[in-house]
């Protein structure tokens, strides 16, 4: 009976000290940008507006999901390829289900008060992967006339007027 009080204690106490998405999980996550057609520059800044990664797509990079002690991070994906309208992005970050579920039955309270929200496991990000498809516009404007006195043409521009008869 003492033997089996004395496990039960010490797996309960160990329980306490643990923690469990910082050790199953990750505070870093992958992200991976691809647009079509490839070449386009990505410009990644965090919700403090501080860029964190550059590059060109395709691209696969590590993303940390914590902003400090039980805070998550936040991002905006910039996208822009020459002849096209530049593409933003949002990224969150929502909480972990290895912070709820594995602290709750393996963890502890350190890894649920502590450990895991210090870390940034707790959190996991949102998004994994960006697909995104560049087209031309295919909108068309309507050609306007605009009469004007001569007097109002720049005089600069006088020179490619054509005379209608």
């Amino acid at each position: 009976m003492k033997t089996i009080l004395r496990s039960f204690v010490i797996i309960f106490v160990a329980s306490l000290f643990s923690n469990c998405a910082s050790i199953v999980s990750t505070s870093n996550w992958p992200l991976t940008v691809n647009t079509q057609p490839n070449g386009a520059k990505i410009v990644i800044t965090n919700k403090s507006n501080t860029e964190v990664f550059k590059g060109v797509s395709p691209a696969t990079l590590k993303l940390k999901s914590g902003d400090g002690f039980f805070a998550k991070q936040s991002y905006k994906v910039k996208l822009n390829l020459e002849g096209y309208p530049e593409r933003t992005i949002p990224i969150e970050c929502s909480v972990n289900g290895w912070y709820v579920v594995g602290n709750l039955f393996i963890g502890g309270l350190i890894g649920w008060l502590i450990i895991d929200p210090l870390t940034g496991a707790m959190y996991k990000l949102d998004t994994k992967v960006i697909n995104e498809v560049f087209t031309k516009s295919t909108t068309f404007t309507e050609p306007t006339l605009r009469i004007m006195d001569i007097k109002d043409v720049p005089a600069d521009m006088r020179n490619q007027l054509i005379i209608i008869n």
